[in-house]
């Protein structure tokens, strides 16, 4: 009786299948080495902890800190209306939509330019925050953060807070 070389059908399926996945990996770590924005492949990837692009996330711990140290300002970029029923205590609102040029005018002069800001919004689905920390940082803010989950996180851990309409008028 004579043997098969290949063996089975469903050894050599296997063994094909695993060829194509292992240059499917070569390929894809060597367009992520050539590529300018490479994607780290190590690190922690959790929403909480990670980078939000060119703006650090923060940890709720060491924004608390700078919160009772009295080392940041906080700017919330939700809607006027979710300000309005609560916010981190002494945080400025500042709107992330269409408005958001004429609203900083209006309250630039009371962002410090060397105290940490951090820009927070609710959810860790919402981007308000990430799109507010990158229009100050383009506007020449260098210590931007961002609380990813901000007001959610923040309330859940019993920090202060505080209702009522934003600053300025």
């Amino acid at each position: 009786m004579m043997r098969n070389r290949e063996g089975s059908p469903w050894r050599q399926a296997l063994r094909q299948v695993s060829l194509i996945i292992l240059i499917a990996g070569v390929v894809g770590l060597g367009v992520n080495w050539l590529r300018t924005d490479s994607l780290p492949l190590v690190g922690d990837w959790s929403v909480k902890t990670g980078t939000a692009g060119d703006t650090p996330a923060i940890p709720l711990a060491e924004a608390a800190r700078l919160f009772s140290e009295q080392a940041a300002l906080f700017i919330d970029a939700r809607y006027e209306e979710d300000y309005a029923d609560g916010h981190i205590k002494g945080a400025l609102s500042l709107p992330w939509d269409d408005d958001v040029h004429t609203r900083f005018l209006k309250i630039a002069g009371a962002i410090p330019p060397d105290r940490v800001i951090i820009t927070y919004c609710d959810g860790e689905r919402c981007h308000l925050s990430h799109a507010l920390a990158v229009f100050l940082c383009e506007k020449g803010f260098k210590e931007v953060r961002e609380l990813v989950n901000g007001w959610t996180v923040w309330r859940d851990a019993g920090l202060p807070v505080e209702s009522g309409s934003g600053f300025p008028p």
